[in-house]
């Protein structure tokens, strides 16, 4: 049995999901003949658009949908946060019909923005508002499903009993990721330690690689990295020490396919494929938020995980799934309700 079953999409979501690829122009019109006057960008929050994670994920869906609907995708990055509103006024200028903010730094950019121009298309991935402006559709997801279930396969593949989480900042959706993951271990694996700890940063490779590294040097043997591209220095590190490493957000076993044993995936990439073809079919309806989880199949595990993990393992793995998805395993998504289901 593979993670399939799991990890199983609805027949929209699979359409969404299938084959796709990213690129790192800024603008894309050529490939795929052009079908559509619709054009969809987005802004990103920190980080490249190449940053093998978060970015990369969403720009990945975009580039679907240019495939599969002929409209045209671009993307800006911020080096600071004052090039926010900078970076989406510039799309506004260029009449761009749908316009994402990757990230949680740009919630106070697109609430203004959508404020200001009230007749144009907005979202936010991470992020919502507790009054959700009408032409904003905010993204959130259930990191902390996916989460739990690594936390599992950490606890029953360490050698040590020492298992490690690297975040970024703790921002809603990573501090997600930490309590679903440790969760996940601790309630596997009672003898198991989590060590955590944040970088304070998106984007410092170097830095990830170091925290990483001295969690190696003090008996961790499998981590977790929620990070973005710093994240990407966690994985290098378990290269180099030859221990096991935990994709975040994204695929990202190809990084070191005899290392990276699982992915937590959040499935941005379907997420922003499905807000462009949302403008292409004109079913765009802002004001509410959309929610994506392991039974909206938004979160998850890569289908084929068996290569590296005993197979006894994933069915374990499976039937807890199974029991998160109709309700019977709670998730802690904060440290509040770890708190409270740890008691």
């Amino acid at each position: 049995m593979k993670f399939k079953k799991l990890v199983s999409l609805s027949a929209s979501l699979v359409m969404c999901a299938s084959m796709i690829t990213g690129c790192s122009s800024k603008s894309e019109n050529e490939g795929a003949s052009k079908t559509s006057d619709i054009s969809v960008g987005i802004v990103l929050g920190e980080g490249s658009v190449n940053d093998q994670s978060f970015n990369q994920a969403t720009w990945e869906g975009l580039k679907q949908a240019k495939e599969d609907f002929g409209i045209e995708v671009k993307y800006l990055e911020s080096k600071q946060e004052s090039e926010y509103i900078q970076n989406i006024e510039t799309l506004i200028d260029e009449d761009t019909d749908l316009i994402i903010g990757v990230g949680y730094q740009l919630k106070d950019a697109i609430q203004s923005s959508a404020e200001n121009y009230p007749d144009r298309k907005f979202a936010i991935l991470d992020e919502t508002y507790e009054n959700i402006p009408e032409n904003v559709i905010p993204v959130v997801f259930n990191e902390q499903e996916s989460a739990y279930l690594t936390g599992i396969i950490a606890a029953k593949m360490t050698k040590t009993n020492k298992v490690g989480f690297i975040g970024g900042l703790p921002a809603p959706s990573v501090v997600r990721y930490q309590y679903g993951y440790k969760y996940g271990a601790e309630t596997t694996n009672k003898d198991v330690k989590v060590y955590e700890q944040y970088a304070n940063t998106f984007t410092d490779q170097a830095k990830g690689k170091a925290i990483a590294n001295q969690m190696h040097a003090s008996g961790v043997d499998v981590i977790l990295g929620a990070a973005g591209d710093c994240g990407t220095g966690s994985i290098e590190a378990a290269k180099e020490n030859n221990k096991y490493a935990i994709g975040g957000d994204r695929d990202q076993r190809d990084l070191a396919p005899e290392n990276v044993i699982v992915s937590a995936l959040k499935k941005l990439n379907v997420a922003s494929y499905s807000l462009a073809k949302m403008v292409v079919e004109g079913t765009f309806e802002g004001g509410t938020e959309k929610v994506y989880g392991l039974k909206e199949g938004g979160v998850g595990l890569p289908e084929d995980s068996n290569r590296l993990i005993p197979q006894d393992i994933i069915d374990y793995v499976t039937e807890q799934a199974k029991k998160v998805v109709n309700g019977e395993i709670k998730v802690p998504r904060n440290e509040e309700e770890y708190n409270a289901l740890m008691k």
